[in-house]
Parts: structure tokens; C-alpha cells; sequence
């Protein structure tokens, strides 16, 4: 008799074969309601916590880069912008996810900082209400699960993470990972395709929003180990093999070589990765130590907390980092020798350890030691370890548990005081920077950041006064070298602005904004060939900036050089099409080279795109005057009045244009009203004579004639008209 063969289940190509059986979970008595009243109050009492934080307004530190001066965000949901989100590498980071979030939040609520605020708040309470159930669902316990995700709701040290808009990318990253493991325990327990094509899903679009993701599937294995029980070292009977595992995860580790390398290569174009020569190996590998130390000194006493941590000048000191080893080597043989009694704690300490490794500091990006913002995710493993610890050392005896639980009651009560200390320093720029100089020394970042502030309200020597300390702090630091010219430019100390420029040059040849702001520094103050100069090569450093262009057509064009004035207006309208600027610039060169038809044309279009735009306006009338269209050139110069009432530029040419009309009395009323503005104008006085002598009042003319000359001795017209007056 043949024997039967056993039926192989068919398993779909590319999916890992789920475990023999589902992990099992500790029974437990907590029901529904219970469950859901924890979630409720979890949520409410984080949202307390950062209450008031949707009305802080956006800050000087990334905010501008990443929404109030990014054009592709402020364009909202559109084809051209997502397409820019999938393929933009700017702030040396690829997460397309993260730029249509913010994208998503301009097109809903524009440039109400308060919302964007709000919207980081709640994904803060989503990932600490799906922390909560993710613990539950795996342990089977309620209470300490959700004194777990209370300290992840209510640590101070996490406020970063949610106050700054700009780090969007850590509670959207997180959220998704958190869903990830959501869809991977519902694979283990369903062992079927959908979940784990879910898992991968999520994993997929969490590495597109904070490449830090890239540590999730070891963490897969660490919840092999605890508490699914299904990695158990020594224990073959009981546990899966080894190779079983690796191979389940292999498509996630996948993902996170391929995000690996694409971060690698976003921050290396956008140098922010230092080098081997710029920080040396030993020097990275003292620092990592003592940040994972120092981590923990911030989880046990958050104080002080600052946005930035400057690194030491020198680095840091034998003695701190010989004490670092030892806090770590000591934690770490304590949970390896409680591995059996006490899993979790070897579980908790290997996902700090683990989750920490990109941001530790091996792989330098930036000039920081340290960041809060990193603990976000690595601190989730600090918390089990101890709650879990807390919890079996207090036992079943009532009386300790009760103590145990009004303790924990009191300490999340100090940590929820903290945060909402902590989340009002992000209430704005001055609060932020002023806050981390008190709490820190030698802060360049926050002096140069505070700068900005104080250069936004105009108050530009407060400002330089912060520059200056920056330098001092670092004398190579190019940037706030370019902060202080800009806050010198803006004060019109234009020579000192120009210095400071050319240093940051020195120390950073071809910096695009040293450059940018030295030549449009010099075109102020007309040193017309030295600004082209410096614009030339701002622009081969960024070709496809049409300000750029524009600025270097201006300089073309008042060295003469008409063609190639056009030539980069051209350029710069073909980069930005709907510049009612460019289209203005345009037509006047267009004008002064005789093209009238294309000089109306061009400034008709600017007028279009924004009637406001008194110059574009008053443009237009003056061609239109010149091809004899003078009804319409009167139509656009009062048009520019409405918009501009006080502008002596618009008054003088209304003026002009009346009184081609033989309308004289208007005529000589604008033209007054022009002088009145602006009394030393020799133009202004010529027209009124123009205009005097053309309604035969000569006596009058003449006087405006000798002032114009008087003004300024070489105005030959005025002189010439002078010569030729009836009854000299």
C-alpha cells in the first residue's frame, strides 16, 4: 500500500512562512472599556501637556527651509510639487513623505503656524496611544504598558520632536513605525500575505518620511526575543531557529540598505557629512559614547534641555568618556546577566543601544554633539526595561504595589510640568535661542539663529551684536560671517557689510550666498563692474536661480550692456514664468533697445500677473507715451496713482502726460505735489518747467529751469531749454 503524502501548505512566493503558531499573549482581565478609557486619557492628558503650542508661531532654526520660504511647499498638493517631494534631495535628506506632509498642512491651513503645530501634536498622541496598544496587545499588561506610554507621551525630552514643525519627519516616521509593527504582530498571528505586505508597506512609506527608520527590523528580532518568546538563545526546543527569522525579515532589512545608501548619498550632496579628516574616528567614537550616556543622565534629570548642544571646541574630556564606558559597560553586564530572570531589561538596553546607532554620532552630520529629537524612539526601550523592572521588584504585596503606583502618578505629574515648560521655549525664535544661551555656553548656533530673528523685526545692531559672538566663538564660521554682512547691510553700513562678505568668501570660496549678498551689496552701492563681477559667479554656482539672474541683468544693463541684460531676463523669466518682476525689468531693456512693441507687450504682462504694481504701471505708461498712445499711457499712470498716491515717480510722470494733453492745470498740480515729496529732485523741477513753458507760463519755467541746474550743474536739457525760453 503506497503511503499518503502529506499535503504542503503553498506558501505565496517572496512572503516568509509564518511561525508554527501564534505567539501566545498572557491572559489578561482588562477589558474593552478599560482599554479604551486608558487611550482616552492617555490622549487627553498629552494634549494638556502641549496645549498652547497651536498658538506658537514657526522658528529661525529649519522652519524656513522646510515651509515659510520653500516654494515647492507652499505650492500646496500640486503634480509639479509631489514630483519635486520624489526626487528632491534639499536639506541633504531624501523623505518625500515628510515634504507632503508639510505640503498637505499649507494646502489646508496656509501659513497659520498654529495649525502646523496642532498637526504635530497629534501625531504625537496617536503614536503614544499606539505605543500603549502595541504593549498591551503583546504582553498581555495593561498597567504597565500604559505607564510605558505615558513616559513616552510625557517626556520632556521628546518636546523637541513635536514642537519643531521642521521635525515633522520624527512623529510622522514614528507613527509609522508603530503601524509597522501593528501590521507585523498581526502577521505572526494570522500568518498570512496581506499583513506582512502591510508591515512592508508601512516600513516602505516610514523610511520616506525619517531615514532613521532603518534599525526597525532589528528591532523585529528583539521582539523575538521578548516578549514573543520566539528567539530564545540555548533553547532549541522552545525557540525558532535563527536563520528562520533572519529570513522572515530579509525583504525589511532589504529596504533598510536600500534607504541606507540613498541617505548616504542625499547628505553627501548636500554636505552635510563631515569627513574622516574634518572629525577623526576616535574623536566620533568618544562622542557617541558619552551622547549615549548623556542620554540617559537627560531620561533620569531633563535639565537643562536646549535645541542645539555645541560640541566641545577640544572634545571631550578622558575623564568623561572613561565614566561614559563605565555607566555603559556596567548596564550592559547587568542585563546580560538578568537575561533569563528579567528578559526585558536586555531587550529594553539592546533597542536603546540599537535605535541609537544612526544618529550616534559614527556617521557625523551637522556641527551638534547631541540631539533630543533622537531619543524619541531609542528611550521607548528605557522605559519597558524599567517599568517592567519596577514592577517585578514590587511583586504582588498591595502595599508596595500602591506605593508603586502613587510614585508613578507623581512622576508623570513632574514630567507633565517639564514638558509644558519645555514646549513654551519653542513659542517662537526669541524664546528659543534666548532660552538655549541661558541653559548653554558658547551656543554660536543660537547666537547666529537669534540674529536671523532680530534681522526679520529690523532690529538689525541687536542682531550684529549676536553675529559678532558667533564669530568669536568660531572664527571660521562662514555663515555667521554672512548673518553679520547681512545685518550690517541692512543697518547701511554697506563697507563693513562688503568685509565681512569677502571673509566668508576666504573661508568658504564660491559660498552661493556669500556671493549672492556681496554683489547685490555692491550693485547698492554702485560699484557696478565689481557687483557683475561677484554676480557672474553667484550665478555658475546657481544657474537655476532666476533672483540671481535678474540682479545680474540689472548690473549688465546699467554697465550698457543692453544684450546681455536681455539675455538674462530672458533666463530668469524662463525659470520663473510668472514674475511680474522679471516681466517688468524686461520690458523697460526691451524699451531703452527701441523694441517698443515687445517693451508694451512685456509690461502689459507684468500688470496682468499684479495690477499693485505701481513701477510696472507707470512702465507701461511711459512706452505707451513714446508709440503716441498717450489717452492709454494716462489710463495706467492714474491706475499707478490709486495704487501708489504718494509716489513722486508716478505724480511726475502723470504730470508729464497731462500736460502733453494741454490738461496744465492738472498737469502743474501733480508736478507740484511731486516737488512737495521730493524737493530736490532735478528731474522733477525740469518737467514742471517743460510743462510752465508749455502753457506759456515762462517766468516760472525759467525758475524751475535754474533750479534743475542749480540741483544739478551738469543737466544739459535743462540748460539747453534754459537757452531757448522766450523773453530771456
Amino acid at each position: 500500500m503506497p503511503r499518503s503524502k502529506k499535503r504542503r501548505q503553498l506558501i505565496p512566493q517572496g512572503i516568509p512562512p509564518g511561525p508554527a503558531k501564534p505567539p501566545p499573549v498572557p491572559a489578561t482581565r482588562a477589558g474593552p472599556v478599560l482599554i479604551a478609557g486608558l487611550c482616552a486619557l492617555l490622549a487627553i492628558v498629552t494634549l494638556a501637556a502641549y496645549w498652547g503650542g497651536q498658538a506658537h508661531d514657526f522658528v529661525q532654526f529649519d522652519d524656513d527651509a522646510y515651509i515659510t520660504r520653500n516654494a515647492h511647499v507652499q505650492k500646496g498638493w500640486s503634480g509639479e510639487s509631489i514630483a519635486w517631494a520624489f526626487t528632491s534631495m534639499e536639506a541633504a535628506n531624501w523623505h518625500p513623505l515628510t515634504w507632503l506632509s508639510h505640503m498637505l498642512d499649507v494646502q489646508l491651513f496656509g501659513l497659520d503656524a498654529g495649525r502646523h503645530h496642532l498637526t504635530s501634536i497629534l501625531f504625537h498622541i496617536v503614536n503614544s496611544v499606539l505605543l500603549f496598544l502595541l504593549l498591551f496587545r503583546m504582553t498581555g499588561a495593561p498597567w504597565r504598558s500604559i505607564l510605558v506610554a505615558g513616559l513616552f507621551a510625557l517626556h520632556p525630552l521628546h518636546v523637541e520632536s513635536v514642537a519643531w514643525i521642521a521635525e515633522r519627519k520624527d512623529v510622522l516616521s514614528s507613527c509609522l513605525w508603530f503601524l509597522t509593527l501593528g501590521a507585523w504582530w498581526a502577521y505572526l498571528r494570522s500568518k498570512k500575505t496581506g499583513p506582512y505586505a502591510l508591515a512592508m508597506a508601512f516600513f516602505a512609506l516610514g523610511l520616506m518620511a525619517k531615514p532613521m527608520l532603518v534599525t526597525l527590523p532589528f528591532t523585529l528580532l528583539l521582539l523575538d526575543y521578548w516578549p514573543l518568546g520566539r528567539l530564545r538563545p540555548g533553547d532549541r526546543k522552545r525557540g525558532e531557529p535563527v536563520g528562520r527569522l533572519l529570513r522572515e525579515k530579509a525583504p525589511l532589512f532589504a529596504l533598510s540598505g536600500a534607504s541606507c545608501l540613498i541617505t548616504l548619498i542625499a547628505q553627501r550632496s548636500g554636505g552635510a557629512v563631515k569627513a574622516f579628516s574634518q572629525l577623526p574616528l576616535t574623536e566620533r567614537a568618544g562622542n557617541a559614547v558619552h551622547a549615549y550616556a548623556a542620554y540617559l543622565g537627560k531620561m533620569v534629570w531633563p535639565s537643562p534641555l536646549a535645541f542645539f548642544y555645541p560640541q566641545p571646541e577640544r572634545g571631550f574630556s578622558a575623564g568623561a568618556i572613561v565614566l561614559s564606558i563605565g555607566v555603559l559597560a556596567g548596564v550592559s553586564a547587568l542585563a546580560f546577566r538578568m537575561r533569563r530572570h528579567a528578559p526585558y531589561l536586555l531587550f529594553g538596553w539592546l533597542w536603546y543601544l540599537g535605535t541609537l546607532v544612526p544618529v550616534i554620532g559614527l556617521v557625523q552630520v551637522g556641527e551638534k554633539a547631541m540631539a533630543d529629537r533622537y531619543t524619541y524612539i531609542p528611550l521607548i526601550g528605557i522605559f519597558i526595561a524599567f517599568i517592567w523592572g519596577i514592577a517585578d521588584a514590587v511583586g504582588r504585596d498591595r502595599t508596595f504595589r500602591l506605593a508603586a503606583g502613587v510614585a508613578a502618578v507623581g512622576m508623570l505629574g513632574v514630567l507633565f510640568a517639564l514638558t509644558r515648560a519645555q514646549a513654551g521655549t519653542w513659542a517662537n525664535s526669541e524664546t528659543l535661542m534666548e532660552h538655549a544661551l541661558a541653559v548653554t555656553s558658547d551656543n554660536w548656533m543660537a547666537h547666529s539663529n537669534l540674529g536671523l530673528a532680530l534681522v526679520e523685526q529690523g532690529r538689525m545692531q541687536e542682531a550684529a551684536a549676536h553675529f559678532r559672538e558667533a564669530v568669536r566663538i568660531v572664527p571660521k564660521l562662514a555663515n555667521a560671517r554672512i548673518n553679520l554682512g547681512l545685518a550690517l547691510a541692512k543697518a547701511g553700513q554697506l563697507d563693513q557689510a562688503v568685509a565681512e562678505y569677502r571673509t566668508a568668501l576666504l573661508l568658504q570660496p564660491d559660498d552661493p550666498v556669500a556671493l549672492r549678498n556681496l554683489g547685490l551689496t555692491l550693485l547698492q552701492m554702485d560699484r557696478i563692474q565689481e557687483a557683475a563681477d561677484v554676480l557672474a559667479r553667484a550665478v555658475r554656482q546657481e544657474s537655476g536661480a532666476a533672483d540671481l539672474r535678474f540682479n545680474y541683468g540689472k548690473a549688465m544693463e546699467r554697465l550698457g550692456r543692453a544684450p546681455e541684460a536681455l539675455e538674462q531676463y530672458e533666463e530668469a523669466l524662463r525659470l520663473e514664468p510668472g514674475s511680474a518682476q522679471g516681466l517688468n525689468a524686461l520690458g523697460l531693456v526691451l524699451g531703452r533697445m527701441g523694441r517698443l512693441a515687445e517693451s508694451i507687450d512685456r509690461l502689459g504682462k507684468a500688470v496682468e500677473i499684479d495690477p499693485s504694481f505701481a513701477e510696472a504701471r507707470v512702465n507701461l505708461g511711459v512706452a505707451l507715451d513714446y508709440e503716441g498712445r498717450t489717452s492709454e499711457a494716462l489710463e495706467q499712470l492714474q491706475q499707478a496713482l490709486k495704487v501708489a498716491p504718494g509716489s513722486p515717480v508716478v505724480l511726475d510722470n502723470l504730470g508729464l502726460v497731462l500736460g502733453k494733453m494741454n490738461r496744465f492745470p492738472e498737469a502743474i498740480e501733480r508736478l507740484r505735489q511731486a516737488l512737495r515729496i521730493q524737493p530736490g529732485s532735478a528731474g522733477i523741477h525740469f518737467h514742471l518747467g517743460i510743462t510752465l513753458a508749455r502753457a506759456s507760463r515762462f517766468a516760472e519755467a525759467r525758475g524751475h529751469f535754474q533750479e534743475a541746474l542749480r540741483i544739478d550743474p551738469g543737466f544739459g536739457q535743462a540748460r539747453a531749454a534754459l537757452e531757448h525760453l522766450p523773453g530771456k
